[in-house]
């Protein structure tokens, strides 16, 4: 209707409208009433509303999770994006038939029942388009990363012949599972650290900061210690990696970044006008158009919406393909605004004040789903943006919380030592998928906590949803 206003000129000359399922009484005579039912050649409930293979078989993938954990859990959702209501629904259904087969599914000592909580990519569309410095992070976003094998070059035998090396980066690697949510800037130390510890043990000469030169004649030295060594060697490869490739063509932009997210400077200063430092990464032709994409989404983000005419404006500035416009406005499939003459409205969760944690001015964005996880747990979370499935309430859950997970690239992760845990669940399911921001989050919750597990993840369908 909007676009039929009569304030402007209508976008089109007629339009043709069908509903995919019984149009509300109220929302009609809304419809009859405005400037655009004259414009209007056809008007027809078709009756198709239901949700594709690729839902329904999210859905029992989630439940089937829920099952085989013996968990039959409170359900919230945000309730912003119509599809993740009707996606709970489903879930729910099916969870009830694993219920039915198992009546005892669920059934616990604990006085706090685990709760389930399903979001949709649109509740933080920020985090995941940040540049992170954080280890993990940082390497599959800069480095060719695939599979979670990083490949790298290093010399190797008495001659020191270069060889090619890889590394499967997963939770099998504990040095990796150590290093991998540490901040970019410490994580060259934090590997010199392990590597003296290791050299003092086997009584080796270490020094306080090791170089890629010094492991080398160490494993001339001690070539027993190769194995060992060798692992010591691939985390200040990937660092360094990591930092090369950074100071080349990201350091410039994670300011603006954060600036855009927080929507306040490094002294904490509220940003008047982002447009000074915005035209310069525009203008700047050693920043790729992906990158110059992030900045202008996260200036439409933080603008609530952009006129058309300033969005076109920056896209001409920055000289992007046109193949690649496309990924600035399917954005609005999540329901994020992009235009201003948008006229739908997504609520916002207040935030938590988290000034007091910020450690690093590169990393002053801290994803959404922090506050949905610990709101949860301390049975904060608004009962308006994120209600319960029909018929289900909270049962009390503000006690010291969490246990422990470590979420996975794709699918599910949680802690080995929680295998046995004895609380309740926290599990959070993002449609659409999550970043490595969020993953860091939760595994930052749990260690902070100890009564609750807190199981995140997706499932690799999910990205589908919204292409």
């Amino acid at each position: 209707m909007a676009d039929f206003g009569e304030s402007s000129k209508p976008h089109y000359k007629f339009a043709h409208v069908f509903f995919t399922e019984a149009c509300p009484d109220e929302l009609f005579q809304k419809f009859c009433k405005s400037p655009a039912a004259k414009y209007v050649k056809t008007l027809k409930e078709i009756n198709i509303s239901f949700l594709p293979i690729e839902s329904q078989r999210m859905a029992e993938q989630l439940a089937t999770l829920c099952a085989t954990l013996g968990e039959y859990p409170i359900v919230r959702y945000n309730k912003d994006h119509e599809y993740v209501a009707e996606f709970t629904q489903m879930f729910q259904g099916k969870l009830d038939a694993y219920k039915a087969d198992d009546p005892s599914m669920g059934d616990t000592p604990e006085k706090f029942k685990s709760q389930l909580v399903i979001l949709d990519r649109g509740f933080d569309p920020v985090s995941p388009i940040l540049h992170e410095c954080y280890f993990q992070a940082m390497a599959y976003d800069l480095l060719p990363i695939e599979n979670d094998v990083y490949r790298y070059s290093t010399n190797s035998g008495p001659a020191q012949t270069e060889m090619e090396k890889k590394a499967l980066l997963d939770e099998s690697n504990d040095l990796w599972v150590k290093l991998r949510h540490e901040h970019i800037a410490v994580v060259s130390h934090d590997v010199t650290t392990e590597l003296k510890k290791f050299a003092d043990t086997k009584r080796m000469a270490g020094k306080d900061r090791a170089s890629m030169r010094d492991l080398s004649q160490m494993l001339k030295k001690m070539p027993q210690y190769q194995k060992e060594l060798s692992r010591y060697s691939l985390y200040l490869h990937l660092a360094e990696d990591c930092m090369k490739r950074f100071k080349e063509k990201t350091d410039k932009l994670v300011r603006v970044e954060q600036d855009l997210a927080t929507g306040t400077d490094a002294e904490g200063e509220r940003v008047k006008d982002p447009m000074k430092n915005i035209v310069p990464i525009m203008l700047d032709q050693d920043v790729s158009p992906l990158d110059k994409i992030r900045v202008i989404l996260l200036l439409t983000f933080a603008k609530n919406g952009q006129s058309e005419e300033n969005r076109e404006k920056l896209i001409k500035h920055a000289n992007i393909p046109a193949a690649d416009r496309e990924i600035i406005t399917k954005m609005g499939r999540l329901g994020v605004k992009i235009d201003d003459k948008d006229r739908s409205r997504r609520s916002k969760m207040e935030r938590r004040d988290r000034s007091g944690q910020v450690t690093y001015q590169s990393s002053r964005w801290i994803p959404v789903i922090a506050d949905v996880m610990q709101d949860t747990i301390d049975d904060k979370l608004d009962t308006k943006l994120f209600p319960f499935i029909s018929g289900q309430q909270s049962t009390g859950v503000g006690i010291p919380s969490v246990r422990s997970a470590r979420p996975k690239k794709y699918g599910w992760g949680k802690d080995k030592s929680a295998e046995n845990r004895t609380g309740p669940r926290l599990i959070i399911f993002v449609i659409g998928g999550i970043s490595y921001s969020e993953m860091r989050a939760a595994y930052e919750l749990s260690k902070a906590n100890k009564h609750w597990e807190v199981i995140i993840g997706m499932l690799p369908d999910t990205l589908k949803v919204f292409e």
